[in-house]
């Protein structure tokens, strides 16, 4: 009996989503709706990295499950993936569905990596961030802003009124903050953030206005950014945006169709060539702002030009997320020092940097692993790279426009 021990087959004792010939690596991706472009590029960027990767001769299998980005649904296809036996997530998709699924991945000691989202999850259980915070995101357009010329009191918002919207808010008081005299409107702002409930009326409040989830009107938080202007007496000319690709865009077609002169910028979540497609429909060519969080698509660094020739047409920013999360990971996993295990995993990721290929990746301080956010500029149609210089030209034509007639 003894010997039958010594001779049980290895596979026994391996870690869960660890067989003898694969790593299973699972996610909840919005495979199918109206998230489904975003979700099908992720995938399709992960997979492209991971093609034909191996890791101590196992092959790292990558199983993405369609959640409809609806976070009762991303539950239900966690627990299935947990019934598959993964290792680990990469890639899970949308801030309130990583919510959802985050006690019940930590109750079974499944580390998170690189979820889509700009919430900056700490917990619960194991998560290793790739991309900014969305909250890092907008602070870094308003700190181009202001370095651009636009004062603390012309700096306003127009979010979506959920934790999304607010982790928006929240870097536009972060760069406020650094401001000298900025006492009033960091009251405003606080107010506007610690309000309680799922949707409370923020509108008519400060230098911001909402638009609630699955809705595309603009005239409420227009009206609350003209309320704010006439108040203050102070126009504004960055309005920072926060949502989703329809509400941004269907916002800055009205301040448009009403003669604004506001700048106004988009988060990575809602840039991009879906964005700028949304934008040409709507005669927008100029004046818009983008943070992505990933290297420029015109990039020459080595892990761009290789994740450009590996996606072909799919090459986009979403994609070449996808790509940098999963090189991320088979870096990792390629680093692991003694027995392919989960605490080994999180122990390689926390021991050293990692380079990417021209991209740094440091978990050794804390699960935020990097902080990028490049700036880009619309004119004439198309989006690029954004220099100081540039940016102060643009709000330099940002005051008041003859108000419309209609």
């Amino acid at each position: 009996m003894l010997g039958l021990c010594f001779a049980a087959p290895a596979s026994w004792a391996l870690e869960q989503g660890i067989t003898e010939k694969t790593i299973r690596i699972g996610a909840n991706l919005p495979l199918e709706g109206d998230r489904k472009v975003n979700g099908l590029a992720l995938k399709r960027g992960i997979e492209a990295a991971l093609a034909n990767q191996h890791v101590r001769g196992l092959q790292i299998e990558y199983v993405a499950l369609n959640d409809f980005y609806d976070p009762a649904k991303s539950v239900e296809v966690i627990k299935q993936l947990i019934d598959k036996e993964i290792f680990a997530t990469l890639g899970n998709y949308g801030t309130p569905t990583v919510k959802a699924t985050l006690p019940l991945l930590a109750e079974h000691k499944i580390p998170v990596v690189a979820p889509y989202t700009g919430a900056a999850f700490t917990g619960p259980g194991e998560i290793l961030n790739f991309r900014a915070s969305t909250a890092s995101e907008v602070e870094s357009v308003v700190d181009a802003a202001l370095a651009a010329g636009v004062k603390p009191s012309e700096v306003c918002a127009f979010v979506q009124n959920d934790s999304l919207g607010m982790n928006g808010v929240k870097g536009v008081r972060s760069a406020l903050a650094k401001q000298a005299g900025t006492e009033k409107i960091l009251a405003k702002l606080d107010q506007l953030l610690n309000m309680s409930g799922d949707a409370p009326e923020r509108n008519g409040i400060g230098p911001l206005g909402v638009y609630q989830r699955d809705t595309t009107n603009a005239r409420d938080g227009y009206l609350s950014l003209k309320k704010w202007e006439t108040d203050s007496g102070n126009l504004c000319r960055l309005v920072a945006t926060t949502g989703v690709y329809d509400a941004v865009a269907s916002f800055m077609a009205y301040a448009r169709y009403k003669n604004e002169a506001w700048v106004f910028s988009s988060v990575s979540t809602a840039a991009g060539s879906r964005l700028q497609a949304l934008l040409k429909n709507k005669n927008i060519t100029d004046n818009i702002i983008t943070t992505q969080v990933v290297p420029p698509l015109t990039s020459s660094s080595p892990v761009v030009s290789e994740a450009r020739k590996a996606l072909g047409e799919n090459f986009n920013e979403v994609s070449l997320e996808g790509y940098l999360d999963a090189k991320l990971m088979s870096a990792i996993l390629q680093a692991i020092e003694g027995p392919l295990t989960r605490e080994n995993f999180l122990k390689a990721a926390r021991r050293q940097p990692y380079d990417l290929g021209g991209l740094k990746v440091d978990f050794t301080g804390s699960n935020q692993g990097a902080n990028l956010a490049t700036l880009s500029v619309l004119k004439n149609g198309q989006f690029a790279s954004a220099s100081p210089q540039e940016l102060a030209g643009l709000f330099a034509n940002s005051g008041p426009r003859q108000a419309s007639a209609q």
